[in-house]
């Protein structure tokens, strides 16, 4: 489809004013781990962690569709641990339909977030075929064939609030075994009954795969609210089950958050799979693409400026902004999409909102179509991607509610935001 020409919209938008914004800085615990590489090598000097890996075993690492703080550093370290103890290490993607659903595709996703072979000093082997080990409620549970054929298996990944369904496990070890280990065929199996019933299918799932393999621990990160790594929690494999359930409640008490709880309108700069499975992260940004969830902040417009180039045209989440450009529009893939909207049975993350030509008229249409709302005193807030939270823009008129909000620090007196010549946003935050 090719977008029209758009001038007469252009001047029908021009008398549109974009209020005056300024910056703000939201303030969260600091908590960071300095040095991720000697705080797991400290957890893993346990003899009966390593009393698991034995001479000339195959070992696997899983390696997330997500882009996660210190991943490429995590698996270089499981990947030296497990040769210093004569194992053979190797890093699969499991991330279940991503990546197009092809081991090309899968394999890109971790070069694009720094996981090499070089790197992380293993082979990286990534393939499509999966093996049946049970079945639940008359569903195959399958998963990835090289990893079911390994002598042992690390589950490696990041424990969060999940952005479409609540559950005792989210987004995690525990669902990384049910859905990334089963590759699109596994995933697609779980995600048959849509996500009301994933809460209920996720653990015995996982458990049917457990049961199958040898997985002789787990390695969960957690990060804070800046996207930092405050927690390296090394769990033996079969306490994964139930440590998970606490992590999982400390990691929602972390996640990213605005300190504004409403907006007229939420300008979200890029989205992105490498941010969160929904490209915008819906606890942020309130756009849950079902009901089973809910949060985010309130508003009545969002305005998405474009798509991140480690979503490789993966345009998950954009479905749930009203309004985008035409160099968004220009990235979109449909493939790379709709694999992952046949596996997940949610369609309206991935519909096309309204596209205009430039940063400039996206804002303005925002605006021109407010309801009830004071046109000389919208509310806005601006932010890079929902991991980037530390500093934000927000307009005037929500000035006197940041200088009364606990965590907000004003940057800046407010004043005209920027735009080049080509009508696209100068303001990066």
């Amino acid at each position: 489809m090719e977008i029209q020409e758009q001038s007469g919209l252009r001047e029908l938008l021009s008398s549109v004013r974009i209020p005056r914004m300024l910056s703000v800085r939201q303030h969260f615990p600091n908590d960071a781990i300095v040095d991720v590489s000697a705080c797991l090598r400290e957890k893993l000097d346990r003899e009966d962690l390593k009393s698991r890996i034995k001479p000339g075993m195959r070992v696997v690492l899983t390696g997330s569709s997500r882009q996660v703080a210190n991943m490429p550093l995590v698996l270089r370290e499981l990947a030296s641990f497990v040769k210093s103890l004569g194992g053979e290490p190797y890093i699969i993607p499991a991330m279940g339909s991503h990546g197009g659903s092809t081991a090309e595709g899968q394999k890109e996703i971790l070069t694009s977030y720094g996981i090499t072979e070089e790197f992380c000093g293993c082979p990286i082997y990534s393939s499509m075929e999966t093996v049946q080990v049970g079945e639940y409620g008359g569903d195959e549970v399958r998963m990835d064939k090289f990893a079911h054929s390994a002598d042992a298996i690390i589950v490696v990944g990041r424990i969060k609030g999940h952005t479409a369904f609540r559950g005792p496990y989210e987004s995690g070890l525990v669902k990384m075994i049910a859905i990334g280990l089963g590759k699109r065929e596994g995933a697609d199996s779980l995600h048959r009954y849509g996500f009301g019933k994933m809460g209920e299918r996720i653990p015995p799932f996982a458990k049917t795969v457990f049961d199958n393999c040898n997985i002789v621990f787990g390695v969960g990160l957690i990060e804070n609210e800046s996207d930092k790594t405050c927690r390296v929690e090394v769990i033996p494999g079969e306490e994964i089950f139930d440590r998970e359930k606490d992590l999982l409640l400390y990691a929602k008490s972390r996640m990213p958050r605005l300190l504004f709880p409403e907006t007229d309108v939420l300008i979200v700069r890029e989205i992105g799979k490498n941010f969160t499975g929904s490209g915008m992260d819906p606890n942020v940004t309130g756009t849950f693409g079902t009901p089973f969830a809910s949060g985010g902040i309130k508003k009545q417009r969002v305005v998405v400026l474009d798509i991140s180039e480690e979503s490789h045209g993966n345009f998950i989440g954009l479905g749930m902004a009203d309004i985008t450009t035409k160099r968004t529009f220009e990235k979109l893939q449909t493939n790379a999409t709709y694999f992952n909207m046949f596996t997940s049975t949610v369609l309206g993350v991935g519909k096309i909102p309204m596209v205009l030509e430039d940063d400039r008229m996206c804002i303005q249409a925002a605006i021109r179509t407010l309801n009830n709302v004071d046109k000389n005193k919208v509310r806005v807030v601006y932010l890079k991607n929902t991991l980037t939270l530390g500093t934000v823009m927000i307009s005037e008129a929500l000035l006197d509610e940041a200088r009364n909000t606990e965590g907000i620090e004003i940057l800046e007196e407010p004043r005209e935001i920027r735009f080049d010549a080509a009508g696209n946003l100068l303001e990066l935050v």
